[in-house]
């Protein structure tokens, strides 16, 4: 899960976050995401814990020494740094979705689409489109496809749903 350290300007990103992370324990779905305390992290992580659910954090020693780590999480990975966090959420994620977010978010997302694309993984990538904060995203993937950047079948790499459960059934 990748998501915002901050929880937005609009409600309806907290509530979202809160959302996924009871909808992730209800169907047994372990949580592996960015370890943090703050922001919408924290509201995805609280609320899976919240449900019963087994909700793994993956924080780089910096950020943990900045006392933003979630000590609560069922399993919490202190690594060295973002590249070993990266890696680490990849191995042990069956699939990725991203929340709304900022420059990390959308790097972790790019990471994780780049390797499905290069073949270094089979899993699915998809994006919660809460109120439509994916849309101008959404516009460049298909601005992308347009200019020969990306091929179709590339651009399908990403699942887009403005509904988690939609979402969560899509990746399978």
């Amino acid at each position: 899960m990748y998501c915002g350290s901050k929880e937005g300007r609009d409600p309806a990103y907290a509530e979202a976050a809160r959302s996924v992370g009871a909808l992730l324990a209800g169907r047994g779905i372990r949580l592996v995401y960015g370890g943090g305390s703050i922001g919408l992290m924290d509201l995805v992580a609280q609320a899976a814990l919240d449900a019963g659910g087994e909700v793994v954090g993956v924080i780089p020693r910096k950020l943990m020494d900045l006392e933003v780590g979630k000590e609560a999480c069922t399993e919490l990975h202190v690594v060295s740094d973002m590249h070993a966090r990266k890696r680490m959420m990849a191995d042990l994620a069956d699939g990725f979705v991203a929340l709304p977010g900022g420059y990390g978010t959308l790097e972790e997302l790019f990471e994780a689409v780049t390797l499905t694309q290069l073949g270094y993984h089979r899993k699915p990538v998809g994006l919660l489109d809460v109120g439509g904060y994916y849309q101008p995203l959404v516009a460049l993937f298909d601005h992308m496809v347009a200019h020969g950047f990306v091929t179709e079948s590339q651009r399908k790499l990403v699942e887009v749903c403005d509904d988690a459960v939609i979402l969560l059934d899509r990746l399978g």
